[in-house]
């Protein structure tokens, strides 16, 4: 055997003890084993490309200025186009998908997007209609002078020429009286010593598909919640049943003796029931207390208003519909039972089904919150929006208002918050410092929304529209800036 013969037949490793030959002879050829491997390996990567580049070869590539001849134009060509640099303010226009879209071109211009400079045009009616809303509810927030009234006369005047129709079931300071004459609607002024009645008791409107059997069904119910409701109201409390069977039994008396009946007539029935009606004389002490408050309607400190008549008719067809209750702002009672009674006036409208589509809107909404019967009212209006097809509008300095109708977990304040939650559409504007931390939680706003509140300017807003944001400036014409202002006390004689 030779010697490359036993060394191949040997262990590649040997031990101190072979001869030197042997063992460089092994060396040599564990080197040209490694070589051999690291050959074959390389032809293998070499073949490898060779076939890539076969392929690649053999592909079908469009030409660089693109196909010829007929199937010209149909993939793009090379671009060679000089680079050009240019502000974002700009590109902006060029490159429209770096900006929110807005809520679309139809409905009723608001002003401008301050994100991506286009317009801002809302309506909850065509935003409900194409499904992006399911509540027609707004909440607009925002503090003295930033401009939130100006926005919610715009968003209801714009409406008019859709076919919209605007109700403002009590208005403590008197602003949009102007705002209803302009727009061929009415304000009705209530206050002492003026001539204006208004008595619970009217039938309202009647809808014309009502029969009549259902139509007395109707005004029976709503005549006998409405004296219930001005009860809890000067009460303060909730009625017993006793007191609802005192106000019932003399609420029919009355309409009975009396084609037009009146308040005065029902407060003489409760306070001295008929002998059929009480002959043990025990209806007379159910109904004591419930009859005194009535009273109070009449003949007591808030007298000259629901002891007669009405004076006034609330007309369903006008444009725009007002309730001044500017002249008793300093009696927030007075202020509730008024607006309970508009609130059953508009009831009787908004149950219509011809009536069309409205706005109702409720300034100063923590003043008229701050009553269980009248908040009730304006929950079940709210709740019933889609299937009376108006919207809402609860106009708020601050969202911590909520707060101060009723205690914490009582059922007032749960009725505030479910308002809250039924408005899909939710605008603030300026915020006090101190009031961003509970703007944020009961809008569910990101840190970077609840810092750009401080930072608004005057008719600038946040739109929470569901889940979007727009950041808004409202714009106005010179003759709405005009009708709108409510500044010109302040601002007479300034130069």
């Amino acid at each position: 055997m030779s010697l490359e013969e036993r060394l191949h037949a040997a262990p590649l490793v040997s031990s101190r003890d072979q001869p030197r030959r042997e063992r460089r002879g092994r060396k040599r050829l564990a080197s040209k084993i490694e070589r051999e491997a690291q050959h074959a390996v390389a032809s293998e990567r070499r073949a490898h490309a060779d076939a890539e580049r076969a392929e690649a070869r053999a592909a079908a590539y469009l030409p660089a200025a693109g196909e010829p001849g007929p199937a010209a134009l149909r993939t793009p060509g090379r671009l060679k186009l000089p680079k050009h640099q240019d502000t974002s303010a700009t590109l902006a226009g060029h490159y429209p998908f770096l900006a929110e879209a807005g809520l679309g071109s139809a409905g009723v211009f608001v002003g401008q997007d301050l994100y991506s400079g286009g317009s801002f045009v809302y309506d909850p009616w065509v935003l409900y209609q194409r499904g992006m809303i399911t509540a027609p509810n707004v909440v607009l927030a925002g503090i003295v002078g930033s401009g939130k009234s100006s926005l919610a006369k715009s968003l209801y005047t714009r409406s008019l020429p859709f076919g919209r129709r605007v109700y403002v079931p009590g208005d403590p300071k008197g602003e949009h009286t102007a705002v209803a004459e302009a727009v061929g609607g009415r304000a009705i002024i209530l206050g002492h010593g003026l001539r204006n009645r208004l008595n619970p008791l009217d039938e309202g409107h009647r809808p014309a598909a009502a029969s009549d059997a259902e139509w007395a069904a109707q005004l029976a119910a709503r005549r006998r919640d409405l004296i219930g409701a001005l009860a809890e109201t000067v009460l303060d409390r909730p009625l017993t049943p006793l007191e609802h069977t005192a106000i019932d039994l003399a609420l029919s008396d009355a309409v009975r003796s009396a084609e037009v009946p009146i308040l005065p007539m029902v407060v003489d029935r409760v306070l001295q029931p008929s002998t059929v009606d009480d002959p043990d004389g025990r209806l007379t002490e159910d109904g004591r207390l419930v009859g005194h408050a009535l009273r109070r309607l009449v003949a007591g400190d808030l007298a000259g208003l629901f002891d007669g008549p009405s004076t006034v008719r609330f007309d369903p067809s006008l444009p725009m519909v007002s309730l001044d209750l500017s002249r008793v702002a300093e009696n927030s009672t007075l202020i509730s039972v008024l607006m309970t009674c508009s609130s059953a006036w508009m009831e009787s409208a908004l149950a219509d089904p011809d009536g069309g589509q409205r706005w109702v809107i409720y300034d100063e909404a923590w003043r008229l919150m701050a009553y269980p019967a009248l908040l009730r009212r304006m929950d079940a209006q709210w709740r019933l929006a889609r299937h009376y097809g108006i919207a809402n509008m609860l106009i708020f300095h601050k969202l911590s208002d909520l707060d101060n109708v009723g205690d914490s977990g009582s059922a007032m304040r749960a009725l505030a918050s479910s308002l809250l939650a039924n408005a899909e559409t939710r605008i603030v504007y300026r915020q006090e410092p101190d009031q961003l931390g509970s703007t944020a939680a009961a809008l569910g706003l990101s840190g970077t929304e609840q810092k750009l509140l401080p930072t608004l300017g005057l008719g600038q807003g946040l739109w929470r529209v569901k889940d979007r944001s727009f950041v808004v400036q409202h714009q106005l014409h010179p003759d709405e800036l005009a009708a709108f202002d409510t500044t010109a006390r302040m601002m007479a004689g300034a130069g």
